[in-house]
């Protein structure tokens, strides 16, 4: 680490020791330009993140951090197709997906932006023979069913684009949606389709993803036992992958098979033929505006300097936070129930990049990385866990966001929606104190209620806001929070592109498969995986 790196962490340090104690209400008091200086707006957002326990200096600083860990190069690096994905030696280009037509982005020297538009053009193709009622199945029957069989960055971004956006755009084709390995996902999937007019797309970037298979072959399965034997089941699957040969001996036919590209990493799909099911939920003119809001944000991220950006705002807010001063989490709360899927998605995007132990030099990381994210829809959460937000024991900063306008909304209902959503941010801030509430009696239980209704106040929050919920806004949100990720991991000096935590459990898992099959149980695992194990050999049903 440099000495500016040094000195700047030490001057942050000895900042958050002050600030742990002075209240963001009081801020407000001192300073009547607060709301309009800590509020920036692009790409048809607006970042309000004027509720923080921070002031100009403690913002300039932070921002001073980050270019301290060279912020501006490691951006310059991936548009320059660079491959800043180190330990797999890749680069991180899904900004191309969504690229303005005439870019010139690279891999390797070689232009990608005809092989993305060509794939485009495949999506649209698929799209129109299936709202014009051109694919037919096996038996000649028109597919009015889609079902999506992914997991991950497969599935996760793919089904929160559908929630968000198909109400207000809808198709003559349903998207329907399968990952857990669970056979109750499924089954209560397919328990409502017709064979004979269900597609499946299967979205798996190496084809051999074992929850991923295992439902693509019910899948196949459950096709085989209803439609006449002598029948090709190729007209009823559609493939997504790197390894199309896998798939084509799955029996994809080779002019369904869709590529994915090792430029882009999984949690970052969604953009690319991984967003097929998102094209035919709400048409591919509709998907082609989400691509356009994220490329706004993409060149508001890339050319407006550190104080106006908002991704970098927002990351270096989460770094205060979170290192600074002490937030070992942070909650996210959607004021807008069509973005109920956003927390979950948010949770791989962020904690799948950044849960991270080991630096870009091979180093243990001196401070802690990735918060834990969790959240859930407003005003359904401020029933549930608000309560630990308002009176529990820790520091838990929450992102609000709102849309302002809701096409859906009968009357009355968006002005409580949004009364309580800016309510919500303002108790957290302002808190009430015992002295100020009335004691209702004279018993000792109604003198003491006051201590038990007190809230201390001064939680952090960002408020995000838009003019409404439409593929374009949505675009830019998820830009925006992919950036802010990215930026996190550039100065925590991680890589937030890899995701080598999670193979250990899937080796694990293969060979508690492998023991299921032989009816052994190993010895070399601890006696309580062996005690479960054995108890499941015996209670489980027959195949």
């Amino acid at each position: 680490m440099t000495g500016t790196h040094n000195r700047l962490r030490a001057e942050i340090t000895t900042l958050a020791n002050g600030w742990r104690t002075r209240r963001i209400d009081q801020l407000f008091e001192q300073d009547g330009a607060r709301a309009t200086d800590f509020t920036r707006e692009a790409a048809g957002l607006t970042l309000d993140f004027s509720k923080n326990r921070l002031d100009r200096h403690t913002l300039k600083l932070l921002l001073e951090l980050a270019e301290a860990h060279g912020l501006r190069g490691r951006i310059a690096e991936m548009y320059a197709g660079h491959p800043i994905n180190k330990t797999e030696g890749r680069a991180v280009l899904h900004v191309a997906l969504r690229a303005r037509r005439d870019h010139d982005l690279q891999v390797a020297g070689v232009k990608i932006g005809v092989e993305v538009e060509t794939v485009k053009t495949r999506m649209r193709e698929i799209v129109e023979a299936l709202h014009h009622g051109a694919w037919v199945g096996a038996t000649g029957l028109p597919l009015t069913d889609v079902v999506n069989i992914g997991i991950g960055g497969s599935h996760l971004g793919p089904f929160l684009a559908c929630e968000a956006l198909q109400d207000e755009h809808p198709t003559p084709v349903k998207v329907h949606f399968v990952s857990n390995v669970d056979g109750g996902d499924i089954g209560r999937c397919l328990a409502g389709l017709t064979p004979a007019r269900t597609l499946f797309i299967i979205a798996s970037k190496s084809f051999t993803t074992p929850e991923t298979m295992l439902n693509a072959h019910t899948a196949r399965q459950w096709l085989q036992a209803t439609l006449p034997s002598e029948v090709d089941l190729g007209a009823h699957f559609v493939a997504i992958s790197a390894c199309p040969d896998r798939a084509i001996d799955f029996g994809v036919p080779a002019t369904r098979v869709l590529p994915m590209w090792d430029w882009v990493g999984g949690r970052f799909s969604l953009w690319s033929a991984i967003g097929l099911p998102i094209a035919l939920a709400i048409g591919m003119n509709h998907f082609e505006h989400l691509l356009a809001g994220a490329e706004a944000m993409d060149r508001h991220f890339h050319t407006a300097e550190l104080t106006d950006n908002l991704p970098v705002l927002l990351a270096m807010i989460g770094i205060w936070n979170t290192n600074y001063l002490g937030a070992e989490s942070f909650a996210v709360v959607p004021y807008e129930d069509r973005l109920a899927q956003l927390p979950a998605y948010l949770q791989q995007l962020e904690m799948e990049s950044n849960g991270k132990r080991v630096t870009l030099n091979n180093e243990a990381v001196e401070s802690h990385t990735a918060p834990i994210l969790w959240g859930g829809v407003g005003t359904n959460v401020q029933h549930a866990f608000f309560q630990l937000l308002h009176q529990g024991t820790r520091l838990v900063p929450v992102d609000f966001i709102l849309p302002l306008h809701n096409p859906f909304s009968p009357p009355g209902h968006h002005d409580m929606l949004v009364a309580n959503c800016l309510a919500q941010a303002e108790a957290l801030m302002t808190g009430r104190t015992a002295e100020s509430l009335e004691v209702r009696g004279d018993t000792a239980a109604d003198i003491d209620l006051p201590l038990h209704r007190a809230t201390p106040g001064n939680q952090p929050s960002n408020l995000l806001m838009f003019d409404s919920l439409t593929p374009h806004t949505l675009g830019a949100l998820l830009a925006l929070y992919e950036h802010k990720t990215f930026v996190q991991g550039v100065v925590w000096d991680i890589n937030s592109f890899d995701q080598w935590g999670v193979e250990l459990g899937k080796a694990l898992a293969q060979t508690l498969l492998d023991e299921m099959a032989s009816g052994q149980v190993g010895t070399h695992h601890d006696g309580s995986t062996r005690a479960a194990l054995s108890r499941y050999l015996r209670r489980r049903s027959p195949d």
